[in-house]
């Protein structure tokens, strides 16, 4: 039996997952006229969980770019829930429960990158 890559044990690659798949499902609702705003959301949200992924696999200073770029789709996410919400396409608990989620993970995302960033100062 393969070993589950090292990632997968992280809470911030978790909550991403959780994440896209809550954007997956909310996009699902919207009218036909915003599958532009559709398509970026979930682009943006499979791009955080992805960057995550690929960039654990490189060396530090490539990980550390790939998760400074996962946090910048993880905030251009976060803007379109609050114009989702702005535009009423989701409810207000729709909107606190994700951006409660997307929250805690722009924390846990940036707590890592800060870790990395002491762990390469330190070679």
């Amino acid at each position: 039996m393969e070993k589950e890559p090292g990632y997968k044990n992280l809470i911030v690659w978790k909550n991403t997952r959780t994440l896209r798949g809550l954007i997956y499902q909310m996009c699902k609702g919207f009218p036909q006229a915003e599958m532009r705003r559709s398509s970026q959301m979930r682009d943006s949200a499979r791009s955080v969980k992805q960057n995550i992924q690929e960039g654990y696999v490189k060396s530090l200073p490539s990980y550390i770019n790939h998760l400074n770029i996962a946090m910048g789709s993880l905030s251009e996410l976060r803007g379109d829930i609050d114009d989702c919400l702005e535009d009423r396409l989701i409810t207000k608990e729709n909107f606190l429960s994700i951006n409660e989620l997307a929250g805690k993970t722009e924390y846990l995302l940036k707590r890592l990158i800060q870790s990395l960033i002491r762990k390469r100062d330190s070679r």
